[in-house]
């Protein structure tokens, strides 16, 4: 195997495939790991045949903001580095992530409301796309990421709940009954006695990019902004619903598998318009 060297500081073959086994064992996320390694090879083709060192990873910083990417895309590169140098024992070629304010609104353009949600549910079942119409439901009523859909079972279905297991941490996501009685409907009738219900004509376990691709499509048929239909607007339309409905951020935050509440209060955050609504109805201009 390729080794790396830390008097050198260069990134090879074998450090790279270390740092991602490394990733698997501190069960990072098979999307996060695919995205770390692609945001190293990224730098490593910058960086060409020169060395790692404080000078040239803060080069590579500010060359991405010389390409206006946007912030939150700096910093998710910076992210994936400095994980690397931290696992290779480089801290001190560590840089410093860009200071994102917090945006007290969401962009209305990409904000999905219950009305087209439920548009998209009855498009995709129209269309006899009941395993994606099942999907969104099950998504969008219990907070749950796509790339945690392994975890919704026959067996997780009749508990009424499933375990979500990451990074040595335990998760229990509680199933509406509603729901499981659909679930475990569709799964008799696919034929599934046990393990995840959602699973691809083959049996192979549903990717999270079959799940964006086929919304991107239901999109176009349920007539539906493109820019607005994505898995991850389903958990926010499940933040929103529960904390009207309980009114506790901390409670969510664990629903969410947040391991801070400043990042539920991002799904919170309302667009400009409603914020309109909320200043034109206090009543406080004559």
């Amino acid at each position: 195997m390729e080794e790396y060297s830390m008097e050198e500081h260069r990134i090879t073959g074998g450090s790279l495939a270390e740092f991602g086994r490394y990733l698997r064992e501190e069960e990072y996320g098979k999307a996060t790991v695919e995205k770390y390694l692609r945001e190293i090879r990224y730098f490593c083709r910058w960086l060409g045949n020169r060395e790692v060192d404080k000078k040239t990873a803060a080069e590579f910083k500010g060359s991405l903001q010389e390409k206006r990417y946007a912030p939150s895309t700096v910093n998710g590169k910076l992210s994936a580095l400095n994980a690397f140098f931290r696992f290779a024992g480089w801290e001190e070629c560590r840089v410093k992530f860009l200071r994102i304010q917090r945006q007290i609104f969401r962009d209305q353009k990409k904000e999905l409301s219950r009305e087209e949600y439920r548009r998209l549910l009855k498009t995709a079942k129209d269309r006899k796309n009941n395993r994606l119409a099942l999907l969104m439901e099950t998504v969008c009523g219990t907070g749950i990421r796509v790339s945690e859909i392994e975890y919704i079972t026959v067996e997780a279905l009749k508990r009424g709940r499933a375990e979500v297991r990451l990074k040595g941490k335990v998760r229990v996501i509680f199933l509406p009954g509603k729901l499981c009685r659909r679930l475990l409907s569709y799964a008799g009738k696919q034929k599934i006695v046990s393990g995840e219900i959602f699973l691809t004509r083959n049996g192979g376990r549903l990717s999270r990019r079959q799940v964006w691709r086929e919304m991107k499509e239901l999109s176009r048929y349920a007539g539906v902004e493109e820019a607005r239909v994505f898995p991850h607007n389903l958990r926010h339309l499940f933040a929103e619903a529960y904390y009207r409905v309980s009114g506790d951020i901390v409670k969510l935050a664990d629903m969410l598998g947040h391991s801070s509440v400043e990042t539920t209060r991002i799904y919170l955050s309302t667009s400009g318009k409603e914020h309109m609504r909320y200043l034109e109805s206090m009543g406080l201009l004559t």
